[in-house]
Formats: C-alpha cells, structure tokens, sequence
C-alpha cells in the first residue's frame, strides 16, 4: 500500500508538469495493466514482476485521475467574450473577507447569473474598492448578494522562480477573478444562507471580529493596514505611530492561531518570523491540532472511565478517539481546512479507525493513508510548498523516532526531532525559497512550546469564552515569544540564502539528510554531509566572456531588466508597487536574482520617477547589495537617500563589463535644466552591445526625446533588440525612430488587459511592418536572451515553462 500511494503521488505530481492535457485514449493502458495485476501472482515471472506492474499502475492511474478532474474543473472557464463587461450575479459570500488597503477581498459562490446570456464560472474571486465619496461596502461571510461585477480570466506573472498565481486559482476552484462595480445597484438579499460550509465562515469571522474588538486600541481596526481613525484625532497614523503599532500589536498572529487567516500579520512580523524559522507556528499546524486533539482525548477518555454505564455501552478508549477526532475536524475546518490541517485530521482519522478495530499499524502507513486521501480531494496539492513540507516534516519525524528497540527520555526525543527538522527541510526550502534560517534550530526550541501550548490555548479559550484575560494574556505570552525573535533576528548572518539548486542536487541532499539521521551504531553517517554539499557548491552557469544575459521581467503594466555578464550585474528599473506591502522588487525581482545565483548588484538604473518603473526600488536597496545607483530622479527623491553611491545618468556615459559595453544615450546634462520637460521624456536610455548585436533599453521616452535620440544617436540607434518605448502608447514609437533601431525583436512589456490598452495596435502595426518579430510580457511572460557577438538566442519563459492551465492571451487583447 504504502510504495502503491507514492507512485500514485508520482503520478499526480507528473501531471502537474504538463503543458496539456493527455489525450485519454491513453487512459486505456490503465485498464490492461489493472487487468494484468489481478491475475493470479502463480508463476515465477508474475511475482517477481508484480511489484514493476503495481507501481506502473499506481502511477498512471494518479496521473490520469488527475488529469481526468483537471479537465473537469478547466471547463468551468470565463469566455474571453465576458472579460471586462458587466454581469448581474447573485450569490453567496464563500470565504471569510480579507482586507486589502482599499475595501475586501472574498471568495463568492455564484448561484444565478442575471445577465442574458453571461457565462460565469460558479466560484469567483472578487474585490472591492471603496471610493472617496462612497461608504464601503459592508460585506461578511455567509451573506447572499446581488452585484453587479466587471471578471477576467485568471492570469499572472510568469518569471523564474515567481509565485504562480493561475495554478493558486486553479487549485482553489476559482476561474476568473474581478471586483465589484460600485456604480451599480448591489443589494445584500440574506444575512446568513443555510448551509454548513457557510455557517462555519461566518463563525470563523465572529471569532475574528471578537479577537480584534478585545485586542486592538482602535475599535474600527480590521487590519494593520487601515486605521480610520486615532485617539489623537488624526485621520490617518504617521509612518512612526504606524511602525510602533505594527512591532507592538500581535492581534493578526492571534487571529492566525485560531482561525487560520493570515491576512492580518504585518509584513514586518512575517519577515522576522520567516528569517528565524518559525514561521510555520504562525498559523494553525498540524502541531496545533494534534495537541487538541489530544487534551481532548486525555479529557474524555479519564472522564468516561469514570462512568460504567458509558464504559459498558463503549469502551472508553474508543469513545475518547472518536471525540478526539472531532475536536481535530472542528479546529481544521475552523482553520480553513489547508493541506497541514486536512493531513492532521486524516492521520488522526486513521488512528481512531485503527483504535476501532483493534488493529495496529505501521506509521508509515499512516502517513500513507492521509497523503492517498489529500490527493484523491486536492490533486493540485502537490503545487503547494506546504504540502511538501508538512508531509516531508511528519515523515522525518516518524523516521527519526518509529521502531527504536527503546524509547529514549522524551527531552531526547524533543531533541531529536528538531535535530532533524534543521537539517532534513535544508534541501526542500532551498529547492523552494532559496533560503535557510540558521537561528531556526533556537528559535523553535522556545517558540514551539511556548506557541504551541501556551498561546494556542489562551487564544482559543478567548475566542469561546465571553471573557477577555484569556486573550490579553495570549497576547502578552505573543509578544514575550517575539521579541525574542526579534533579538535573534538583530544577530548578524541568520539566514542563509543562495542561489536555486539543481534539482539532481536536491534529491541527492535528500538522501544524505536520510543517511545523517539513521540510528546511532549505522556506520560512516557523516557521508551524509558530503551529499549535502552539491546543493550549495554547484552555482548556476554565469555568461563567458563577452556574452550578455538578459532578462525581461514580467512585473505586469511596468518594466524591470536585468543584464549579466561573466562578472557583473546590472538592473533596469524594479517594476511596479501593488500595495504598501508588496511590490515587483520582494515578489519578482529578488527571489528570480537569487534563484538565478545573482546576490549582489553592481549597477542599479531608475530611469525616470514613475510607479511603474521605481515601484521595487525601496525592496531592492535593502534586500540586496547594490554598487551604485544611476537614476533622472531629483536630487531630493527619498530613494536616494537609501543609496550610498548616487550619480545621474547622463549621455555620454560608458563602460564595460567582461567585453560587454554599455553607453547611456539619454538624456542630456542640459535636460535637466528644462523645469517643463516630462519625467517620462527624461527617462535613461541604455544601449548594451556584444560585437554585432545589441539591446536598447527605452524606458518611457516620448516622441520629443526620440526625435532627440535621432539627432544626436542616430548611427548608434540600431539594435537587434528594442525593449519599446513607453510599452507601446500612442506618444512614442514614432516611424523614423522605429526604422533607424529597426529591430529583430520588439518587446513591449505590458500588463494584462491594462487599464491604457497597451499596447496600441497602430503601433504594435508599425513594428509588424518592419519585420520585427513581436514579443510581449502578458503573452509571452519573461523574455530570457543570450547575447554573444555571433549569436542571439531568446526564450519566452511562459512557452518554455508552459503548464496546462496557463491562460492563452490574444494579441487583440
């Protein structure tokens, strides 16, 4: 059973790698080989080939069972033609609301579209914006609504190493994502629907609301990130005020204990509890639930001995796991029901039914029958990182501590297996964050039990009971565990992090960690160590000599460009900010510099001071070391007050990099005199060449610079590829400066379905007419180049890591 479900998660897993869907004729091996292993195992050869046939089959048939209900949930699809139009639903409020800096965020079950003959899948993501003169929108778990929403297909951002948002839609049953449009009638029709699932939610939200209500000084609070009001009178709270409620405010991880929503934990919290490795507590863990299930057992199970009638009518043993079991189920469904959650309560579940029937088996086995269960509900949980280690974590744990001839002293035991949590997720966190906490083996030490037994009951105790103490002092017990943390995070060097590993190296590690944590008396364990070490010495291939790397981001409506060189690296702008706490440069730009084995900057260029070019700059200075930063912005802009070397970027600049040459051709020294001139008309524009071939870097620049570029550069203009101006608008791209660049390729980096309409057709037309091959970010996601004298070669990452739900842009979008 147990090599049967790994080769069915084998399956499942490989699935995921498709770029389509399997043709399911093929789905009829499954049925010969199911056919082959039922025969009778009598000869020789059957026996010894039954095991190739079992795990031949298991494979298959996961992969397409998986397949078989990718189809299924595929075809709940958004038609292109009902993308930004407006469509009457009603429906009910799925999911407990998230608060977003300007109104909600929610998961809404659509019951009947309204619209004639709108198509709309039946589970949709949706926000809302609040406007000035408009009161928000006031919308809870559970409720039933009429609203009228503008939907578009789900779509991401495609980039090395980036967060892939159309498989988070896929897996969560959500197929076009949207808002609400205010300026319709959108009416509330029933304060609470019937139904299990919807009663669960709004109980999830009334625990959140009395959390908040007790703990937060500010009554209107429902997130860090909107605060009406203070007891100053202040509309709004300074940047310090703000900081200092942030640091000293634990409601958001409180809340994440007991119901599972993260959402409320500033970004501040989550870096620190990230960086010492701990933050896998912050959040309802299988730990969590397997401690309450067990006060539960131990409860019932010594109160029911103490009835006869209850202990003849069931013995009390059983009686305890079931209630147990329960207890888990209930706290899991409070949670939100995650992978860590449901992988607790089917292990639970298997202990009770093993209880049940008297019977005893293996752990292994166990684990076996909740992955089997995850799987065959959530194929795609094999997309998540935590189901990866959340079964990779109760797996060293059983290895670590299962069929020892004597059980040690539990303080061994304890230690043992944070012995083996420390080095054995090195090389999954690694694969997946390119990073390792080297304080996590401390930081656990204090926060589990100190998080596990101490606030998790506190806070749970509040949340039931009508009095308050339990939840300050939940709060005061947060707030000792986490400025311990915070001096831990104040020590120099206490994360680890590097570039992406190969992944031969990775399964190499794996084993290594399993031969480091065999039992004492194995010899030659330190062999394991060696096996760790391809993970960190083997770098990623960095550009020979005289050859240029680059890479195109997809950051959505904006632009960022990195170029390396054997030795070097630089950044063109850092993207767009999407909110006060995420921006192109935490989510695209630096995990994908990483991974790419790129840790440090010798150069950063900001062209010009637009959101969408400067958005990431703030997250790169401090996230990485940069060499010195080139920029138009005014000598009083606050980025460069995080910058130790600032110059301006001036025409006429130049230099080379292992026999790659740069030269800055705009702007002038003279624009910068010019008070009227446009920010985006003094842009930096950047030429990088490799013998033959080259890359011009345009930015935003308008029609007036590029009639300027032609008179001042024009034998230097031609390029063999131009990263368009101003992603395509009408005010650039006039045809003589397209004709004097004449580009093999043009990239306009674009937004999906932007709120400009980049890029135009007209001039996406005029590029057409000169034979440049278009590429653009929406479509083709990062455009990766390799650049030498000779050669150019240039990979589009959405085909060339292309995945069965990926959505297909039309270039007419």
């Amino acid at each position: 059973m147990r090599y049967a479900v790994l080769f069915f998660a084998l399956g499942v897993w490989l699935l995921q790698q498709q770029a389509v869907l399997p043709n399911f004729a093929w789905s009829g091996l499954t049925l010969l080989l199911a056919g082959i292993l039922l025969l009778p195992r009598r000869t020789l050869l059957q026996r010894k080939a039954y095991p190739a046939l079992l795990a031949t089959f298991a494979c298959t048939f996961g992969f397409f069972y998986a397949a078989f209900f990718a189809q299924q949930r595929l075809s709940d699809a958004l038609p292109a033609e009902w993308q930004g139009k407006d469509i009457q639903i009603i429906g009910v409020v799925a999911k407990l609301p998230t608060q977003h800096e300007h109104g909600l965020r929610f998961v809404f079950d659509v019951e009947q579209v309204l619209t004639p003959n709108a198509i709309v899948p039946p589970r949709i993501l949706l926000a809302s914006y609040d406007g000035i003169r408009e009161e928000p929108l006031d919308i809870h778990a559970g409720e039933r609504w009429r609203l009228t929403v503008r939907l578009k297909q789900p779509h991401g951002s495609s980039n090395p190493h980036d967060f892939d948002f159309e498989a988070w839609m896929l897996e969560n049953k959500l197929r076009a994502n949207g808002y609400i449009h205010r300026k319709q009638d959108n009416v509330r029709l029933d304060a609470l629907v019937q139904s299990p699932d919807y009663y669960i939610q709004s109980l999830r939200e009334k625990v959140r609301d009395h959390i908040q209500k007790t703990l937060n000084p500010f009554p209107n609070q429902l997130h860090p990130l909107r605060i009406p009001h203070t007891t100053s009178g202040k509309e709004v709270l300074d940047s310090d005020e703000m900081s200092v409620i942030e640091k000293n405010n634990y409601v958001g991880v409180l809340t994440a204990l007991a119901i599972g929503d993260q959402a409320g934990i500033p970004a501040t919290q989550w870096q620190v509890f990230t960086r010492t490795g701990v933050n896998h507590l912050m959040s309802i863990s299988g730990l969590h639930i397997t401690m309450l299930s067990g006060l539960a057992f131990a409860a019932s199970y010594w109160l029911w001995r103490r009835s006869a009638r209850l202990t003849r009518a069931l013995p009390a043993r059983k009686a305890a796991a079931l209630i147990g079991l329960l207890v888990a189920l209930g706290y899991a469904l409070l949670a939100g029901y995650g992978v860590p959650a449901q992988r607790t309560v089917y292990m639970l579940a298997t202990i009770a039914s093993v209880l049940w029937l008297s019977r005893t088996v293996a752990p292994s086995q166990i684990l076996a029958a909740a992955l089997l269960v995850v799987l065959l509900l959530d194929p795609w949980a094999v997309l998540s990182p935590g189901f990866w280690l959340s079964f990779g974590a109760v797996a060293l744990i059983f290895y670590v501590t299962a069929h020892r001839l004597r059980p040690p002293h539990w303080l061994v035991t304890y230690g043992r297996v944070q012995w083996a949590m420390s080095i054995g997720l090195i090389p999954p966190l690694l694969a997946m964050f390119q990073q390792v906490s080297l304080v996590s083996p401390i930081a656990n030490a204090f926060a589990i039990p100190l998080v596990s037994f101490v606030v998790v009951p506190l806070t749970l105790l509040g949340a039931m009971l009508p009095f308050e103490w339990p939840l300050w002092l939940a709060h005061q017990a947060m707030g000792v565990c986490v400025n311990l943390l915070e001096w831990l995070n104040s020590l120099p060097e206490v994360v680890w992090t590097q570039h992406a590993p190969p992944t031969w190296s990775i399964v190499i590690g794996m084993f290594g960690v399993l031969w480091m944590l065999l039992p004492r008396g194995f010899p030659a364990r330190w062999l394991g160590l060696i096996a760790l070490l391809p993970m960190f010495l083997v770098l990623p291939a960095v550009p020979p000599e005289g050859t240029l790397h680059l890479v195109i981001f997809d950051v959505g409506q904006g632009l960022a460009v990195a170029a390396q060189t054997h030795n070097h690296a630089l950044l063109y702008d850092t993207g767009p900010n999407f909110n006060s706490e995420a921006n192109s440069g935490n989510r695209i730009l630096i995990p994908a510099l990483r991974g790419m084995g790129i840790s440090h900057l010798d150069g950063l260029i900001l062209t010009h001071d637009d959101n969408d070019h400067t958005g990431g700059a703030l997250s790169i200075l401090q996230g990485l070391p940069v060499g010195w930063l080139s920029s138009s912005l005014a000598a009083n802009h606050p980025l460069l007050q995080h910058a130790s070397n600032t110059q301006r970027c001036i025409d006429g600049q130049t230099w080379e990099w292992d026999g790659v040459h740069f030269e800055v051709l705009y702007p002038t020294a003279e624009s910068y005199a010019e008070e009227k001139i446009r920010d985006n008309n003094r842009s930096c524009v950047l030429k990088i060449s490799t013998g033959k071939n080259s890359v011009l870097l345009a930015a935003d620049i308008e029609k007036d610079s590029e009639w300027r570029l032609l008179k001042q550069h024009e034998e230097e203009l031609p390029a063999t590829i131009l990263v368009v101006p101003h992603h395509g608008s009408k005010t650039s791209s006039v045809n003589a400066f397209i004709a004097a660049v004449h580009p093999r390729y043009a990239v306009f980096t674009v937004g999906y379905r932007n709120r400009f309409g980049h890029p135009k057709e007209e001039i996406v037309e005029r590029y057409r007419a000169i034979g440049s091959e278009l590429l653009r970010s929406d479509k083709d996601g990062a455009i990766m180049v390799k650049m030498d004298t000779q050669n150019v070669s240039v990979e589009r990452y959405r085909k060339s890591h292309a995945r069965y739900w990926q959505q297909a842009v039309d270039d007419a979008l």
